[in-house]
């Protein structure tokens, strides 16, 4: 095991890290900007180190910075979270030069499922379901024209770096293929210095289903479970929840073996994930692969009893999976809601400033992983998620019972945030009968009073 961790991130997965790091009896150091001194992880850690101011450029995506603080401090691995450096190849291979063990897959994987177009490539080499779409790269409009024809509209131009939903247009006929095929070339440039894109058949409301992967040093690869991911707003998740809801055991059987057998063609080890696209006949289609911890792991944790934190540093660390699979099982069900400092009344306006009060539900069945505390100033620099509300139930009805008492329980002034959002989401008739989609959250914006999203229509008055 390690001597020493650098937990490069900040915010609420930089405090789920530390926790993990305590369990295994691993000292922490965090690496902090700025911006984040009086942080909870800052405050919680047993070693913190400031790299730069708030700028990212200068703190959090530093990687001279991030390795010259791991080394000064006796670190001996770096934990990158999710976002900021987590699927930077080159802070993978400089960690590998200097003797720091970068927790996550090697450099090569990380290049190799970093690319779209690429990672496409090992997944159909492997026989992995693909959606039809170029074998690489769309290098002219020529080229483009000539690949949708052959598809067939609509097709979705997508950058092969990057993600989030940036550097990605669908075009529905020709007129639309030949506006939006420079925007998502220029747009991908721009956000991640590198313009290429593919294209691939467009699927109209498909489900958006991925699968948690946990593989180590020595061959072992194992699918722990699914998640449903389909509520998203621009491309960005708002609720996920494990296992997907409405899913036949076949299918569920095949997509877990599949993902498996995927992440074994890449040469994959370290906690990573499969994301798919559904469709309405229940086939799936291999979308990319997350070569990192993401966002929505805990609901994976709550249903199969694994910390993947714990095991990620694990298996960093050269452990074998000893695991079988009635050990890590998907059992019951659970869902999560992502907090952010959004005004979701005014079309998901940024929000910032102090938090007054903060009250984290509690009881049976609910976890929370927040940084949060009251007097905390939000930065305004970084992603506004405050947070994120966790329930497990015996069945998804209880989670859902569950996620609405904690939601309700929730006290959170100082800022705009999006709790009547998914107070609303969570009594949504559409969503109890698990009828999502990726076109979801618009349909159910549609049919929304706009005042049901005003915090005054759930916030109750704490009992005096």
């Amino acid at each position: 095991m390690f001597k020493k961790i650098l937990i490069a991130n900040r915010g609420e997965i930089a405090l789920r890290i530390l926790r993990a790091c305590r369990d295994l009896g691993v000292p922490a150091v965090v690496a902090y900007s700025e911006a984040d001194v009086d942080s909870l992880p800052v405050r919680l850690a047993d070693e913190a180190v400031c790299i730069g101011p708030p700028a990212v450029a200068k703190s959090y995506n530093n990687i001279p910075a991030i390795v010259t603080a791991a080394l000064v401090t006796g670190c001996d691995a770096i934990h990158p979270g999710y976002g900021f450096l987590a699927e930077n190849a080159y802070l993978a291979e400089v960690c590998q030069q200097v003797g720091v063990t970068f927790i996550g897959p090697s450099a090569e994987v990380i290049d190799k499922m970093g690319n779209k177009a690429e990672a496409r490539k090992v997944m159909r080499q492997a026989g992995v379901p693909m959606l039809p779409g170029t074998q690489g790269i769309v290098p002219t409009l020529a080229h483009a024209r000539d690949a949708a024809k052959e598809i067939g509209y609509p097709v979705l131009i997508k950058a092969v770096a990057g993600g989030g939903g940036r550097g990605m247009r669908i075009a529905f006929n020709e007129a639309e293929l030949v506006r939006n095929y420079p925007m998502a070339q220029s747009e991908a440039e721009s956000a991640f210095g590198n313009g290429d894109v593919y294209i691939e058949r467009y699927l109209q409301k498909p489900r958006h289903v991925e699968v948690q992967v946990l593989g180590d040093m020595h061959g072992n690869v194992i699918a722990v479970g699914d998640r449903d991911c389909s509520l998203q707003r621009r491309h960005q998740k708002v609720v996920e929840e494990a296992p997907a809801p409405n899913l036949p055991d076949k299918v569920r059987r095949n997509l877990l073996k599949t993902a498996e057998k995927g992440a074994k063609a890449a040469g994959y080890y370290s906690a990573g994930t499969l994301e798919f696209l559904l469709d309405s006949d229940g086939h799936f289609y291999f979308m990319e692969m997350n070569t990192r911890i993401q966002v929505e792991h805990p609901i994976t944790e709550e249903t199969s009893g694994l910390d993947l934190v714990v095991w990620q540093i694990r298996v960093a660390a050269g452990e074998k999976l000893n695991l079988k699979e009635e050990e890590y099982r998907s059992k019951g069900h659970s869902i999560e809601c992502r907090i952010t400092a959004e005004d979701a009344a005014n079309d998901f306006r940024p929000s910032v400033g102090k938090i007054e009060t903060y009250v984290a539900p509690g009881g049976p069945g609910v976890r929370v992983d927040s940084h949060l505390f009251a007097g905390y100033q939000i930065p305004p620099y970084y992603d506004s998620l405050l947070g994120k509300i966790i329930t497990y139930g015996s069945t998804r009805e209880q989670a859902i019972e569950r996620m609405q008492r904690a939601l309700r329980e929730t006290v959170l002034t100082g800022v705009k945030h999006t709790i009547p959002f998914h107070s609303e989401i969570m009594a949504d008739e559409a969503f109890f009968r698990g009828d999502v989609h990726t076109g979801f959250i618009p349909e159910f914006f549609e049919r929304l009073d706009d005042k049901a999203l005003t915090e005054d229509v759930f916030s109750e008055e704490p009992v005096s």
